[in-house]
């Protein structure tokens, strides 16, 4: 069975968490999230989790992934379901959960996207 790396995007008003699992093996294999110090000091939250933070938390998960499973970024990839990443949340993520996208490109982390050329990114 093919191994298929999952990422999932958490954003509540506050913060952000970025998972990529392993969804073969039901476990978590990189983390990023703004709760933890280093990415909260650098930003001032407030409220809520700007682009900002998401894309900063993106270029930590991808140098954590690079790390722990450096194939991600040669012949691997993650997969996202942007149906259960943006548009089934109770409010609009999609401007945070594609600068998380976004980062982990930029970084060259090779990221599919389910119906990617069919959404509109709600970047604002």
């Amino acid at each position: 069975m093919a191994r298929r790396l999952v990422l999932k995007v958490y954003v509540s008003a506050k913060h952000m968490t970025a998972n990529v699992v392993d969804w073969n093996h039901k476990r978590v294999l990189a983390s990023a999230s703004t709760v933890e110090k280093s990415i909260c000091d650098a930003f001032e939250l407030g409220k809520n989790c700007d682009k900002k933070a998401a894309g900063s938390v993106g270029e930590v998960l991808a140098m954590r992934l690079k790390t722990e499973e450096p194939e991600i970024g040669g012949e691997g990839g993650l997969y996202m379901d942007l149906d259960k990443e943006i548009e089934n949340k109770s409010f609009d993520t999609g401007p945070e959960v594609w600068a998380v996208v976004d980062a982990l490109r930029r970084r060259g982390v090779k990221v599919f996207v389910d119906n990617e050329e069919s959404v509109v990114r709600s970047k604002s």
